[in-house]
């Protein structure tokens, strides 16, 4: 049986389709048979995204104010993957916040609803990130909105290669955990991309996958794995420690 390559030209397109709202051709059949193994890519989608609003960012500060060119730069993160990360904070800080018990923590975080502990992590987090974002000159807009970018979604497979999903019959489930290859690969591409950034840049990193790493621990403590959800809270934190973290050391 031939083995499938450990990179394919369409995963990249596939990775785009499922992490954010751009309009890309996709062979879902193929992405589906690849499943984590096209997860490599997740990096090279958040330096993307990254670019893409980083560089609308710098553009912006050239006519208006480092604060609202931030404002924009995050805006079009938002709208670019539709909220989805967000979604997923929010939900992780309604269930874990509520103190109940497994099963009914994870309930809240399927309701659609958002209630207080959701509502309060998001403006927390938007506020976090927009401050910091508005910190930066135009080159270190772009490179961080890169670099973070990167980090953040290889983060998301570093949690489910640490934590098994939990017993939820959701989609993190329905993929499982990845393979050591695939998560060498990722960890390249987000330290090829945090490099223009020297030192400073890697030393932000160390820190926000510290800080990332002690919710995902709480989640595995209370929910008993990963979910979705977990995951992106894990993306958030990620994202906003490390800009925090640049903010000081750049």
């Amino acid at each position: 049986m031939t083995q499938r390559p450990d990179l394919e030209v369409h995963d990249i397109a596939a990775a785009i389709s499922f992490l954010t709202r751009l309009p890309v051709p996709v062979d879902h059949t193929r992405a589906g048979a690849r499943a984590l193994q096209a997860a490599w890519a997740w990096p090279l989608v958040g330096a993307l995204l990254g670019a893409i609003a980083g560089g609308v960012g710098a553009l912006a500060m050239q006519i208006i104010s480092p604060t609202l060119a931030a404002g924009l730069t995050l805006g079009l993160l938002v709208l670019a993957t539709g909220a989805l990360h967000e979604d997923g904070l929010a939900d992780c800080a309604d269930g874990l916040g509520s103190g109940a018990a497994k099963e009914r923590a994870l309930e809240i975080m399927k309701d659609s609803r958002v209630g207080a502990f959701g509502a309060a992590a998001l403006i927390v987090a938007i506020g976090l990130r927009w401050q910091a974002l508005a910190d930066f000159g135009e080159r270190e807009l772009i490179l961080g909105a890169m670099a973070t970018g990167a980090l953040s979604r290889a983060a998301m497979l570093l949690a489910m290669w640490q934590v098994p999903p939990a017993n939820t019959g959701g989609l993190s489930a329905r993929a499982g955990q990845p393979k050591g290859r695939t998560v060498l690969i990722v960890a390249i591409f987000a330290f090829l991309a945090i490099s223009p950034l020297g030192a400073p840049g890697y030393l932000a990193a160390c820190l926000a996958l510290i800080a990332a790493w002690i919710p995902l621990r709480v989640a595995k403590r209370k929910l008993g794995g990963q979910t979705g959800d977990v995951l992106g809270m894990v993306q958030q934190v990620t994202e906003i420690s490390m800009l925090i973290a640049l903010t000081a050391v750049l």
